[in-house]
């Protein structure tokens, strides 16, 4: 639904925080006199370094040293000329893309292609005047500090990714380890549970309230990461613990609408959820049901003579935090022996296919479970393995995938 203000607040921080680099010049030149006159010219300005070199033999080594932002390489020396050393800052990772200014006594139109042609910033004939030997050296130093400073922010990044990912891998294994256990007896429930690569906010839950009262639920928080899923948990911790005892946990349009007054938008970074919660009654058979924004639960009568095919429990409601005294409506239905009861997210069909980039719908989705809800064992991981299909055999989803399903076994 959205991408989650976590990830951008630490990309802030990351870039907030990123290395200055001075402007560094190392000046590779025989001749002392230049180099005084160089430095000369650069010793009233703030911000930069001036290093050198008079042995072009030392040339590599101390440019590895030094890390200069801009290399002033003399023409003409003894031993190895300057384009020799061009030819061997450019096959050094150290110095690859450190700029390198070429210094000349004169013009010379043939060297001077052959300078840019091995990959030399610029060419000058030595001295220049001051304003534009600095002019130079300042934009051609900059263009490099860029280039550093851009490769700093990546690498932050990742790190800061991959200590978020290990963050978001945390949260998913703890909001799974805090799901319901397989349930067998008068009701047998199961589920499947895979959270998306940046962790949504599904949580859901099934217990016996009393001997003859049995809750249902799944809920789906807006957005992803950790907040997502903190309120999730929270959410559900109210419905497990049933401290609230204003809440009637037998009248599901109660639950909601105490819920909506319990975590308000405003208060909750502007998340609001959804929610299908019910109610089955194991002496009548009655499972009352509301719901606020969520998709409809399936029921399968699979004693049916018919056609199977599902009835869709919801009721019209607001999502939950949206609207302060929302109200919210039960609706019930008799379940008769063997009926199966399926809940889910919104993730398990807005799946995206890959190949015409569009998204399936849920009409799509109910076909699939229609074709495996008569078997009896492993049709959710059918289920699953199918709606990867929907989205051309990509294993990951973008979104939490939760299923939940529950087969009734009484008979009232």
């Amino acid at each position: 639904m959205s991408f989650e203000a976590d990830e951008w607040n630490v990309s802030k921080t990351v870039l907030k925080n990123l290395k200055s680099y001075p402007v560094t010049v190392l000046l590779v030149d025989d001749q002392p006199v230049i180099a005084e006159a160089v430095k000369y010219m650069l010793q009233d300005q703030e911000n930069i370094v001036f290093h050198y070199c008079s042995e072009p033999e030392n040339a590599i080594r101390m440019a590895r040293e030094v890390k200069p932002t801009i290399i002033l390489q003399d023409l003409v020396m003894p031993d190895v000329d300057g384009l020799t050393l061009l030819r061997y800052y450019k096959a050094d990772p150290a110095t690859l893309h450190v700029p390198v200014i070429i210094l000349s006594t004169k013009e010379e139109p043939l060297i001077k292609a052959d300078a840019f042609a091995l990959g030399a910033a610029d060419y000058i004939v030595k001295l220049p005047d001051k304003i534009e030997f600095l002019a130079r050296i300042r934009h051609h130093s900059e263009s490099f500090i860029h280039l550093l400073e851009r490769n700093d922010a990546y690498e932050k990044l990742v790190e800061s990714q991959e200590l978020l990912n290990t963050d978001l891998r945390n949260a998913a294994d703890y909001v799974t380890s805090l799901l319901p256990l397989r349930l067998q007896g008068d009701v047998e429930a199961t589920w499947r549970f895979i959270p998306s690569a940046q962790l949504g906010g599904d949580a859901f839950g099934y217990y016996w309230l009393d001997a003859d009262h049995f809750v249902i639920y799944l809920l789906d928080v807006c957005g992803h990461g950790v907040g997502a899923a903190l309120l999730s948990i929270t959410v559900a911790n109210v419905i497990l613990s049933r401290s609230h005892i204003d809440m009637d946990f037998k009248n599901p349009a109660h639950v909601l609408a105490n819920l909506n007054e319990m975590f308000p938008m405003e208060k909750h970074n502007n998340m609001f959820f959804t929610i299908w919660y019910g109610i089955y009654n194991r002496k009548s058979g009655i499972l009352k049901y509301s719901s606020g924004g969520h998709p409809p639960a399936l029921l399968y009568d699979l004693d049916s003579k018919n056609q199977i095919t599902p009835y869709y429990l919801r009721t019209e409601g607001f999502v939950i935090g949206a609207m302060s005294n929302a109200s919210y409506m039960n609706n019930e239905i008799q379940v008769p022996f063997n009926n199966r009861l399926f809940l889910y997210s919104d993730g398990v069909y807005e799946l995206k296919n890959t190949q015409n980039n569009q998204f399936i719908s849920l009409d799509q989705f109910v076909k699939v479970v229609d074709e495996y809800v008569t078997e009896s064992h492993h049709e959710l991981d059918k289920i699953v393995a199918a709606a990867r299909q929907l989205q051309n055999g990509k294993i990951a989803f973008i979104d939490d995938f939760s299923i939940v399903e529950l087969t009734f076994h009484t008979k009232p």
